[in-house]
């Protein structure tokens, strides 16, 4: 065991040697390899960056939460059966929480009804167009996980009596309130007063789509009295445990059927809608990243591990001699062998950790171009780019390697 550590220092320190001995081959050699595991981090770094925003973003929907609404999430296939299908109602709310109660362990707690639309939001000459503007019960507040940096939603009181009450999203209040709290100050919320009771903490984007921070919160019955509700509303129902998510959907496919009084022929006329379904339509994209990814870097360490295998025949081929020298003197084939894949292994080691810089390096830039973009680099991605590199210098250091560890010391020695 001791000789073999001998061997292995040994055969290290002559890597080193002739890596330094020929530098600007070393480099070119190890270019395959340095693209190849920027090829690696990169991809790994895109699919964590988008696992962590759809992540961030779902829970923000609540993963708890089931959207009873017309039309489902995703692809629609008939059409015209949707679009057929009659409006929620905001009062549906009511008869469903209803059948709640009457429902002996319901695994459902409360719906809460929602209508919403785009208004501009004005005080005095700042405007922010196209605010998302929800028109809610007091109960939202136990559907949604978000806290307020400044004061409350409105009450059960203010909301049955439709006062003109507005609670603003983050990027809204900084908008029209720059250099002051908007508490108390009154905004035109489609061109109508509403006095601001409270502001929601900064909350981001929703997949880069929609920005949950461009929104206004107002009483269900002030939403009706100023905007109507044309477009019907949405029904937002939290389930008691959301490991029984399943078990809750059906049930409250039942329930739903007795709201809307459906009878057992027809089908359902409304769709039930989770964070799951974004999951699903995530997920072939999240694939398509990886397999692309995978031919690059496959492509790019297959083209390095060529250019080592080269190389390292090459290095073989202008020792002959001294390896023929090494023999005579009683070397043994398998000191010859670990010589040569040390250092191929060395070259990829090399290339692998200036692809980490590299790698490291574009990180920091998109982190600083882009702040808000999910991205995240993971040590894992460290441990798992230098197994790569090692593998690549096994793989094409081997067969050199093998062939330099089985020549003849005669014919070595008479080499020319």
């Amino acid at each position: 065991m001791q000789r073999l550590w001998n061997e292995f220092i040994e055969s290290f320190r002559i890597a080193i040697t002739q890596i330094r001995a020929n530098k600007m081959r070393s480099v070119l050699t190890a270019l395959g390899v340095i693209i190849g595991i920027v090829a690696v981090t990169l991809m790994g770094t895109a699919i964590r960056g988008i696992d962590t925003g759809f992540q961030n973003s779902l829970s923000m929907l609540g993963d708890d939460v089931i959207y009873v609404q017309k039309w489902p999430w995703g692809n629609v296939e008939d059409w015209w059966n949707y679009a057929n299908r009659p409006n929620l109602r905001p009062r549906d709310a009511e008869t469903l929480n209803r059948v709640i109660t009457d429902t002996p362990n319901s695994l459902l707690e409360i719906a809460v009804p929602v209508v919403a639309r785009g208004v501009a939001v004005k005080k005095d000459d700042a405007k922010v167009s196209s605010v998302f503007t929800i028109g809610t019960t007091a109960e939202y507040a136990r559907i949604s996980g978000a806290d307020y940096k400044e004061g409350r939603l409105f009450n059960d009181t203010e909301a049955v009596a439709g006062r003109e009450v507005v609670v603003l999203g983050y990027d809204v209040a900084e908008a029209l309130f720059p250099n002051g709290s908007p508490l108390d100050q009154t905004v035109l919320v489609g061109g109508h007063p509403f006095q601001v009771i409270g502001v929601v903490v900064k909350q981001g984007e929703f997949l880069g789509l929609f920005s949950f921070d461009n929104q206004a919160i107002i009483p269900i019955a002030a939403f009706q009295k100023y905007f109507g509700a044309r477009r019907g509303a949405e029904l937002r129902v939290k389930v008691k445990d959301k490991t029984q998510l399943s078990a809750a959907k059906e049930e409250l496919i039942g329930a739903m059927r007795r709201v809307r009084g459906q009878l057992p022929a027809e089908r359902d006329n409304f769709s039930l809608n989770e964070q799951q379904a974004f999951k699903a339509q995530l997920d072939p994209i999240k694939s398509g990243i990886a397999l692309a990814g995978l031919f690059i870097t496959g492509l790019s360490l297959f083209v390095g591990a060529i250019g080592i295998m080269n190389i390292t025949f090459v290095s073989v081929k202008e020792r002959t001699k001294e390896i023929g020298t090494r023999k005579a003197l009683g070397a043994r084939r398998r000191s010859i062998l670990l010589q040569f894949l040390i250092e191929a292994v060395s070259i990829c080691l090399i290339g692998g950790a200036a692809g980490m810089v590299v790698s490291f390096a574009m990180f920091l830039g998109v982190r600083s171009a882009a702040p808000s973009f999910p991205v995240e680099f993971s040590p894992d991605l460290v441990v798992v780019s230098m197994l790569v590199s090692v593998v690549t210098g096994i793989v094409s250091g081997f067969a050199p390697a093998w062939g330099a560890s089985r020549l003849d010391p005669v014919v070595a020695l008479r080499y020319e």
